[in-house]
């Protein structure tokens, strides 16, 4: 997937659209009311030290990232994560509730993964509607 199509995916995904009722039947309805933030999505592609082999090493690096990915949540700071299932070299992303770059690397940068180089980071900014979430298992 292209930077391009997977930011404008992600364009698509903030600002929903709302099924459209029969004209005949349906009351004018006024244009949502979107309140608007910044975050910070990070794209996280195949690395130098890749590999598709599964080791102890791999399956420890594996663990580090979820529970790297399970602290950024927990500490509020990160609103969505999770890999694209193409197999391609664009392996997954992370949506972070806040506005600074900086702070989003330093993050991400403890995740395992990324320090071994099995992952790299690409970082942006984003503006999108507010309150993205994803809800916990119950």
């Amino acid at each position: 997937m292209s930077k391009t199509a997977a930011l404008t995916l992600f364009s698509l995904l903030a600002f929903p659209v709302a099924p459209r009722g029969d004209a005949q039947t349906s009351a004018p309805k006024s244009e949502p009311k979107y309140e608007m933030r910044n975050y910070v999505v990070g794209f996280l592609y195949r690395g130098p030290k890749w590999t598709a082999e599964s080791t102890p090493e791999t399956e420890r690096i594996q663990e580090g990232h979820l529970a790297n990915i399970r602290k950024m949540a927990a500490l509020g700071k990160l609103a969505v994560a999770g890999p694209f299932s193409d197999h391609g070299d664009l392996r997954g992303m992370f949506i972070f509730q806040i506005e600074s770059v900086d702070e989003a690397r330093a993050l991400a940068n403890e995740d395992p993964a990324i320090q071994s180089g099995r992952l790299r980071l690409e970082l942006h900014p984003w503006f999108a509607a507010s309150g993205l979430k994803v809800d916990p298992p119950k």
